[in-house]
C-alpha cells in the first residue's frame, strides 16, 4: 500500500532537503570538472570551432573575451555545466526519493530503471543536440555574418549559455518516456489516450522542432522532430506496459418491479 499522506508542509521540507541533496552533488561535481576545464572548454567550443576547416583566414570563427574576468568565470560556467550531467544521477535519485512516498511498495522497485534510463535518456538528449543539432545551427548562425559582410568574432560567455541552453532543453525533452512512466503509474496517461492525441502531438512536435531550429529548412527541422516522434511512439509503449488500471465503477443494482 502507498505510505500515509504528508501535510504541504513536510512536503516542503521533504523537497527542500532533496533539493539541497543535488545542489552538493552538483558542487562535487563542479569541483572535479574543474580540473578539466581547458578540455571541457575544448569540448563545448568544437562545434563552432569545426567550422573553420576549409575556411579562408578571413572567414574564420573567432571567439573572444571582451571582460577582464571573463576567462575565470567561463572555467566556472564550463565546470558547472559538466557537473550538471555529471550529477544527473544523484539529481534524478533525488527526484525519485521526493515522489516514492506516493507510490506503493512494488512501484518503488524501479528505482534503478527510472535512474538508469533517466541518465540514458538525458544524456542521449544533449548527445544528440551536440552531434546533430548545434552544427546546423551554428552553421545557419555564421553564415548570417556573411550575408551583411560581417566577420564573426563571437562572445564566449555568449556561446556558453546558448549551448549550455541548448544542451539542457534537449536533456530534458528527451525525459518524454521517464514523464510518462510516472504519468501512466498515477493513471493519469494512459496509451490510448496518447495514441487518441497522436495528431495534434505530431502537430506540437513539428512546432518545437520549427522553433528550435535555427535553419529555415525542412531537412534541419526533420532532424530534430524524427527523435520526438521516436520519443513519442517509445513513450506510448511505456504507458501500455506500466499504466495503472483505474478501479472499476461497480455495477449499479438491476431495478425492477419484481414480478
Amino acid at each position: 500500500m502507498a505510505d500515509v499522506k504528508m501535510p504541504l508542509t513536510a512536503h516542503l521540507q521533504e523537497l527542500r532537503w532533496r533539493l539541497i541533496k543535488s545542489l552538493i552533488a552538483i558542487g562535487v561535481g563542479f569541483g572535479a570538472c574543474y580540473n578539466f576545464t581547458e578540455l571541457l572548454f575544448d569540448l563545448l567550443t568544437r562545434p563552432l570551432l569545426t567550422l573553420n576547416t576549409g575556411s579562408a583566414k578571413a572567414d574564420a570563427v573567432h571567439l573572444i573575451g571582451t571582460g577582464l574576468v571573463e576567462a575565470f568565470f567561463t572555467k566556472l560556467k564550463v565546470s558547472a555545466i559538466a557537473a550538471i550531467f555529471l550529477a544527473s544521477p544523484i539529481i534524478l535519485y533525488q527526484v525519485w526519493k521526493f515522489v516514492a512516498p506516493g507510490l506503493y511498495e512494488n512501484e518503488k522497485r524501479y528505482v534503478i530503471p527510472f535512474v538508469f534510463f533517466g541518465t540514458f535518456f538525458f544524456l542521449a538528449g544533449a548527445a544528440f543536440c551536440y552531434q546533430a543539432v548545434l552544427p546546423v545551427g551554428y552553421q545557419f548562425f555564421i553564415e548570417q555574418y556573411a550575408t551583411i559582410q560581417v566577420d564573426p568574432q563571437i562572445r564566449i560567455s555568449e556561446y556558453l549559455s546558448f549551448t549550455a541552453r541548448m544542451l539542457l532543453a534537449f536533456g530534458v525533452t528527451f525525459e518524454l518516456p521517464v514523464i510518462v512512466f510516472f504519468l501512466a503509474r498515477f493513471g493519469l496517461v494512459t496509451h490510448r489516450m496518447m495514441l487518441q492525441y497522436t495528431r495534434y502531438a505530431i502537430l506540437v512536435i513539428f512546432i518545437v522542432a520549427a522553433m528550435l531550429t535555427p535553419g529555415p529548412d525542412i531537412a534541419s527541422q526533420l532532424l530534430m522532430a524524427a527523435p520526438l516522434l521516436i520519443l513519442y511512439v517509445v513513450s506510448i509503449g511505456v504507458a501500455y506496459v506500466f499504466a495503472k488500471e483505474r478501479p472499476q465503477e461497480p455495477a449499479s443494482a438491476p431495478t425492477g418491479d419484481g414480478a
